[in-house]
């Protein structure tokens, strides 16, 4: 089942409210975790908290407010908002020029505290690493540079670890506050009670717990290292979650910021933001497009690389539609808008994008479940080092150090970033290409999905008519064939005159004004061009004025509708003079894009409501061999139910009102993105572009992205499986521990920033 139909939550989608909070004071994911507990406990709440885009997703009903949703959250020890709402435009529109993007408070004073901390601890470490650096005294020199390192370098951690402690919780904070304070407590002692204040105290250094007298051993390195590592590991992790969040940024800043609007004649600039339905608004040659809409009047091409990927401009004239955001790279366009605001399609891609980075996938809520549980666990194994070194070799100068080691290495943070990062890294990159992932759940479908339904008409077709061959009688020029019949059909509006009349316009040096025209229904037109009587139509038409067709011409029609196509006859003063071919064109791309698909271990099959010689024509032109056609719209999610029942796991790629049940029943739908708001709604992945192609690379990206999330995961599990048991043994030095815990992190998210390489 399309995972965009189900709603897992204990209130029924239509009766529940939906906000999304900002969620401050999240230092790792077992902070993420006890938040959703909390939210999760509440009546007729249902709640998604997610660490790396510190977001809470909420649905609540049975009158719980917005307000007890931030209450719980703040007594949970955090805090929480409602997201404001985007700042008025100026009315003077333009932003200045060299206009820079705000900096980031918080990083700024994440920086500034790792800076100071680094500098101080460098000298500690060295002194304590290097006997030979070690002079009289040196020790009292380490106390005073180490001691700021610990208070205030490490003030967040003492600060989360206090918070959670007054709410009975512990969190990664609880592990690093307790390990460092310990260790710099140790070695307070240690100088002023103990014999590591004497003169001439030397002190070596081991990768490994080393047996010592306690009284002369200190920590100060441990303690400020290991502060030192922690902030550098969280200020990497922070800039890289700006970087992988920065395609969505991106996206929403895409937008034009004002517009022309034309008001009673003439050109009045306003914000964006007071666009209504129905303003018509200038585009002139390098500007942006500021909603979607109608082109109503000029002609140009439009580049929509930022949302489609697609670098070629595209043609657009009068009775077009057009997208917010987009590009006039050349003539003046007059556009009626169509939809503004939060119904544009900029805002949709955005919304989706949002909305599956803050999704969470089974196997991240796993690792969500054992962080919570994880922290109180490793305080218990720390203990239970402690007393066992103890109780085995009689030093607590090793217990200690080894039960620090077992606090410091046990952080669950690359747990809780394994999954977001990459998700937001992932469904970023997808943006950019003009794939738009819906959530998390869709990327475990495109791992099993073995055979892949096309919808013909839309898809694999253009759809539209469109002239494919044109056959003269003997004696007859093509050119004057094609002129006249294009000139009569121009004044139809069938889809079929409208093929043939495109295609005269395209040869011809311009069409001629018919003299008289008369449009009969179910056989064609007739009328008099250039001083001949033409008819264009059915065989019916020409049977009609007792025009029978000559062999050759009788030979091209039933060829061109054994292939499936539909043959137009044209006739002038009383004689048949040739046969024009009409067929919904394939898209040049398509049989590419089949290759594609077919690369992937994918099954294609051709699916259509149009009769089997029309389809078969169409699958042999790409490539495919299984074909179902003459197939009612309502029961296409009968086609696609029963190949699920064949035992295959089914994508399906529609555009249209009548392929909705199908894609919400596949077990991924893929909607095109020029299709009909219903399919786009019903799909799990949208191809913002009406290429074929990109069907192929939306897999091929959700596969990679599922693979890194499993990567990240495994490499998050491994190390903490494999790093406690070194630690509980003695066989890590705190520091070191430290360390390794920081770039575990760094690893995770440098692991899924690498997708956004993606091609």
């Amino acid at each position: 089942m399309s995972s965009s139909t189900v709603h897992d939550g204990p209130i029924a989608a239509a009766e529940a409210a939906h906000v999304e909070l900002t969620i401050g004071g999240m230092t790792c994911a077992s902070c993420a975790a006890r938040i959703e507990k909390k939210l999760n406990r509440m009546d007729g709440v249902t709640a998604t908290v997610n660490y790396a885009t510190e977001k809470a997703r909420v649905s609540y009903g049975n009158g719980v407010q917005v307000a007890d949703l931030i209450e719980t959250v703040v007594k949970t020890g955090y805090t929480a908002e409602e997201p404001p709402p985007p700042e008025p435009e100026p009315e003077t529109g333009h932003p200045g020029p060299g206009t820079e993007a705000p900096r980031d408070p918080e990083l700024a004073a994440l920086r500034q505290r790792l800076l100071v901390s680094a500098t101080l601890a460098l000298p500690v470490v060295l002194l304590s690493m290097v006997p030979a650096l070690q002079f009289d005294n040196w020790q009292w020199l380490s106390l005073t540079l180490a001691a700021p390192v610990v208070v205030w370098g490490g003030l967040p951690f003492h600060k989360a670890a206090w918070t959670n402690a007054r709410h009975g919780a512990a969190t990664m904070d609880t592990l690093v506050s307790v390990g460092t304070l310990a260790a710099f407590a140790w070695s307070l002692w240690a100088l002023f009670f103990g014999h590591a204040g004497m003169p001439g105290m030397r002190h070596g250094f081991d990768l490994t717990v080393s047996r010592t007298d306690g009284s002369s051993s200190i920590y100060l390195e441990v303690a400020a290292g290991v502060v030192s590592f922690i902030l550098l590991g969280r200020y990497l992790e922070a800039r890289s979650k700006r970087k992988a969040g920065a395609a969505l940024k991106a996206l929403l800043e895409l937008g034009a910021k004002d517009v022309a609007v034309l008001r009673g004649g003439a050109e009045v600039r306003i914000p964006v933001a007071r666009l209504a339905v129905g303003d018509r608004f200038v585009v002139r040659p390098g500007e942006k497009i500021a909603t979607d809409g109608t082109v109503v009047e000029g002609a140009s091409a439009v580049d929509a690389s930022m949302l489609t990927g697609e670098s070629v401009p595209v043609e657009v004239a009068v009775g077009d539609s057009v997208t917010g955001a987009t590009v006039n790279t050349s003539g003046r366009l007059v556009v009626e808008a169509t939809r503004i605001g939060a119904d544009t399609q900029l805002a949709r891609m955005a919304r989706l994008v949002e909305d599956a980075q803050n999704g969470k996938a089974e196997v991240q809520r796993l690792a969500d479940r054992i962080s919570g549980i994880f922290v109180p666990v490793v305080l218990v194994l720390a203990l239970g080092t402690w007393v066992s070194w103890l109780l085995i070799t009689d030093d607590p100068t090793a217990a200690f150090t080894a039960a620090v080691a077992v606090l410091i290495i046990a952080c669950p943070c690359a747990l809780g970033l394994a999954t977001p990062t990459a998700l937001m890294v992932g469904t970023g990159r997808g943006a950019q290409l003009g794939i738009l992932i819906k959530g998390p759940e869709v990327l475990e479908s495109t791992r099993r999905v073995d055979t892949v339904v096309l919808d013909k008409t839309g898809t694999v077709t253009t759809g539209r008519m469109t002239l494919t061959g044109a056959v003269p009688a003997e004696g007859v020029d093509a050119h004057e064939l094609l002129h006249l019949a294009g000139s009569l059909e121009h004044a139809s509006e069938h889809p079929i005159a409208r093929a043939v009349a495109a295609a005269a316009s395209d040869l011809a040096e311009g069409l001629s004004v018919p003299e008289s025209f008369e449009n009969l229904g179910g056989l064609g037109v007739q009328g008099v061009v250039d001083g001949h009587a033409v008819l264009v139509g059915r065989e019916q038409l020409l049977a009609d004025w007792s025009i029978e067709l000559p062999a050759g011409l009788a030979e091209a029609k039933a060829a061109a509708e054994a292939a499936g196509s539909t043959a137009v006859l044209v006739a002038w003063d009383g004689a048949a003079r040739g046969v024009l071919t009409v067929a919904d064109a394939v898209k040049e791309t398509s049989a590419e894009a089949v290759t594609r698909l077919r690369a992937l271990g994918l099954t294609p099959v051709l699916l259509t409501g149009d009769n089997k010689a029309v389809a078969e024509t169409v699958a042999r032109a790409v490539g495919i061999d299984e074909v179902i056609a003459e197939v009612l719209p309502q029961d296409k999610v009968d086609v696609v139910r029963r190949l699920q029942a064949e035992g295959r796991t089914v994508a399906m790629v529609g555009d249209g009102v009548n392929d909705a049940a199908a894609l919400a029943q596949a077990d991924l739908g893929l909607a095109m993105g020029t299709g009909t708001d219903a399919a786009i709604e019903a799909g799990d992945l949208t191809l913002v572009r009406g290429d074929l192609r990109v069907a192929a690379d939306a897999i091929r990206l959700s596969r990679r992205t599922l693979a890194t999330i499993k990567g990240n995961l495994f490499w998050a599990f491994g190390y903490n499986v494999a790093a406690l048991p070194l630690a509980a043994a003695g066989l890590l030095n705190p520091m070191i521990a430290g360390a390794a815990m920081a770039f575990s992190s760094v690893f995770v998210v440098s692991n899924s920033l690498r997708l956004r390489t993606f091609r």
